[in-house]
């Protein structure tokens, strides 16, 4: 039995096509976003991390002069602050990006994403 194709009103093409081409913005924009790095410090200048988009850590950088044995606990917070920034970034950069493809539309599974 052959599957019939329901007739599409006049421009249903032109929206297909749009929605294809959406697509293919949105592919590229996740490639792109994927090796995009982000960067963020803390204490000052103290920390410095850079993420990608992927959330993969790239480097950390410490001043020697914020390595103190009596308090490990400062730069473990330095550490987490600097990467949690740059993990915001991160995700806001894609959000953003997102919302100019598709027009601030909340595309089902398209959430968490990133």
């Amino acid at each position: 039995m052959k599957a019939r194709i329901p007739n599409q009103p006049a421009g249903g093409g032109n929206m297909m096509k749009r929605i294809q081409e959406m697509q293919e913005n949105m592919q590229t924009l996740q490639q792109e976003l994927a090796v995009a790095e982000y960067n963020a410090t803390s204490g000052g200048g103290a920390v410095d991390v850079t993420i990608n988009g992927s959330h993969e850590i790239k480097s950390i950088k410490i001043k020697p002069e914020v390595v103190d044995p009596e308090d490990v606990e400062m730069l473990e917070d330095m550490l987490l602050a600097a990467l949690n920034e740059a993990v915001r970034k991160a995700d806001e950069t894609a959000e953003r990006e997102m919302g100019k493809i598709t027009g601030g539309i909340n595309i089902p599974g398209l959430n968490g994403m990133f």
